[in-house]
């Protein structure tokens, strides 16, 4: 009896040990910086909304993900047109 009750004892914490590395996994899969990255170039296609597949660093690499398909490579309209960092108003004009 006295095995049975170690035995479920250490079953359940395996599982607890298992949920507990499933859940710290799922947190740090997708970090908010990774999310965050705005690459240059978007794959764009008939299949794709707008503006497309916006994950390629540089034009080669769209090109090449492109080649053979019905699809183009645009630049990725939120990095070029995003807003410009904003100066610090304390320091604003005053050159140093």
């Amino acid at each position: 009896m006295l095995s049975k009750v170690k035995t479920a004892a250490r079953s359940r914490a395996a599982a607890l040990a298992l949920s507990v590395a499933v859940v710290a996994a799922a947190l740090f899969a997708v970090t908010p910086a990774a999310e965050a990255r705005t690459y240059g170039y978007c794959l764009t296609s008939p299949g794709y909304g707008y503006p497309g597949d916006c994950s390629y660093a540089s034009y080669r690499q769209c090109r090449a993900a492109a080649s053979g398909r019905l699809a183009d490579c645009i630049v990725n309209p939120r990095a070029a047109f995003r807003e410009p960092r904003h100066r610090d108003y304390r320091t604003y004009g005053q050159g140093w």
